[in-house]
């Protein structure tokens, strides 16, 4: 299966093998874990990527654990610990109003409400109240900016650029 990379996205990685008909832990990568429920992901094992289909899907605690259609036998899945499942991008979940992908924004640049150039989003930490972007700034520290509609004022991903205002003392 050729696959371009770049159009790939990661959305779990499989932990280990549970029980003895197949299935595996999967710790996921994702803000859905129900998008696992019927859906064909790639396994990208050392011998390359392969399609799989989600039979079952359920949560334990902090993991999703999977049963995919091909595979019946803890022999035959015990070797994909470690392995990234992915869906391509015309398979990502849809996105509400200002809602984008933190693959989709990293390496954005980011330019300031008066036209100053700031750096490169390298990063989004995810928090309990907002999103904080993490900006590279070339020869200086990176600038935490948070992700909140007073601060970021425009996205344009398409373009690879983010507007933002600094509110005091950000910089």
């Amino acid at each position: 299966m050729d696959m371009n990379e770049e159009e790939l996205y990661q959305v779990g990685a499989i932990t280990k093998a549970h029980g003895l008909r197949g299935e595996v832990k999967v710790y996921p990568m994702t803000d859905d874990p129900e998008r696992f429920q019927g859906a064909s992901l790639l396994l990208k094992t050392k011998e390359g990527m392969r399609e799989v289909h989600v039979e079952k899907s359920r949560r334990q605690k902090n993991l999703v654990i999977l049963k995919f259609r091909e595979y019946d036998d803890i022999n035959e899945v015990e070797g994909f610990r470690q392995c990234g499942l992915f869906v391509r991008k015309k398979d990502r979940v849809p996105l509400e109003e200002n809602e984008y992908f933190i693959a989709d924004l990293k390496g954005c640049r980011v330019v300031s409400d008066e036209g100053e150039e700031i750096g490169e989003l390298k990063d989004v930490l995810t928090t309990g109240a907002n999103d904080v972007y993490i900006v590279g700034c070339p020869g200086k520290k990176d600038v935490l900016i948070p992700a909140i509609s007073q601060c970021i004022l425009d996205v344009d991903v398409d373009g690879r650029l983010i507007r933002v205002h600094l509110l005091e003392g950000l910089i």
